[in-house]
């Protein structure tokens, strides 16, 4: 009964917050519940080679990059985020930049999540025992620091790819942690989230690429998930997403941003379900072409979306610039002039049409499955 209470007074906050959304002359408040950004902290200067068709106003960076971070940090904060879930596993590199970001946090006033890289390169899950003693090991690092704990009395961590993972693999994940984080899996479904249910903390659905438009239960969806959740008192993240293009790793399916009309729609399903967290994919997933960080092509215009709807304010960034420069030997970000712009666009459109001749999938079924392992759908 009392869940069932709990549910239906945030389900009220919400759905009074949601008309601020659909009504343009009522005043907007702050989001009723925590706004985290999916954030990746693999890139170096090299990243940015492959798979790209946009690229940061930033430059193209490092994330050992501190001057980055920070501006990453400082204009989340700006536009409304609450803060960042970072992916990770237990690397010396992904440590070290993890360290380096909750430090910046802590003296930001920002928050931190984890998404734990659950998942190979050729998508298969680590071995059980590997992401045990790695969640042990960030408890034993990180479970004191503030901004890993305080929304929540304790970290937060996703396990990316959940699905790949037998019940007894998540249940020996389960006992290593114990009660030192809250465990989430990233099941798509209802009755892949019940097969974890008694293991889990709640569900996260990384839903990059659903079209509102094509998808015509997308809504419901995101509500069954919400319902299962709740009723086994988790937390629910829901996804909402600017847009999505991964024809450059293997993909087909391409979700048009629409002028930022993409990601008001998807802020408004994910804030309709009821969430304890909404997770935007994604701040910097370049890739997929999910970011809302300021860039060559889009400039600002996801952050001006969250902007109106969070009655805050969208930083200003213009391309060739940044926002706030940094000072100092070690920072160096790049500033890209107009030449720079033109070179980067002419090279990115040799890129692309390179690649759209080049091999394809040796066949349709094989393209198929790749495809579906990239957007994360059943």
């Amino acid at each position: 009964m009392k869940s069932i209470l709990l549910h239906a007074v945030r389900l009220l906050c919400v759905s009074s917050w949601l008309l601020t959304l659909v009504l343009p002359h009522v005043a907007r408040a702050a989001p009723p519940v925590p706004v985290f950004a999916y954030y990746y902290i693999w890139f170096d200067p090299t990243s940015w080679n492959r798979a790209k068709s946009d690229y940061p106003v930033l430059g193209r960076y490092s994330s050992d990059d501190r001057a980055v971070m920070q501006q990453h940090i400082r204009w989340a904060k700006e536009v409304g985020i609450t803060g960042f879930i970072v992916s990770w596993k237990s690397t010396p590199t992904l440590n070290r930049r993890l360290e380096q970001l909750a430090d910046l946090a802590a003296t930001e006033g920002f928050h931190l999540a984890v998404i734990y890289q659950g998942l190979d390169f050729q998508r298969d899950p680590l071995p059980a025992e590997r992401v045990a003693s790695d969640l042990v090991g960030f408890c034993q690092r990180w479970s004191g620091r503030n901004v890993f704990n305080d929304l929540y009395g304790k970290p937060l961590v996703i396990l990316s790819g959940s699905w790949e993972f037998t019940t007894d693999e998540i249940a020996l994940i389960r006992r290593a942690v114990g009660s030192c984080l809250l465990l989430l899996a990233s099941e798509r479904n209802v009755d892949g989230y019940e097969r974890l249910a008694h293991h889990v903390d709640g569900n996260a659905y990384y839903w990059s690429s659903v079209d509102p438009d094509s998808y015509p239960s997308y809504e419901e969806k995101l509500q069954a998930l919400s319902t299962a959740v709740h009723t086994h008192h988790g937390l629910w993240i829901a996804p909402a997403a600017p847009g999505f293009d991964a024809r450059l790793i293997g993909g087909t399916r391409v979700v048009e941003r629409k002028g930022g009309e993409t990601l008001r729609r998807q802020l408004a399903a994910a804030f309709a379900s009821a969430p304890d967290i909404v997770g935007l994919i994604s701040w910097n997933e370049f890739s997929e072409n999910t970011h809302i960080e300021p860039s060559i092509n889009y400039g600002n215009q996801s952050l001006r979306v969250l902007a109106r709807v969070f009655a805050t304010r969208a930083p200003e960034v213009q391309l060739g610039s940044e926002a706030s420069p940094p000072t100092g030997p070690s920072y160096g970000l790049p500033v890209l002039g107009l030449a720079g712009t033109l070179f980067l666009a002419s090279s990115t459109f040799l890129i692309v049409r390179s690649r759209k001749r080049g091999p394809r999938e040796s066949t349709a079924s094989a393209q198929a499955q790749r495809e579906q392992e990239i957007l994360g759908e059943p």
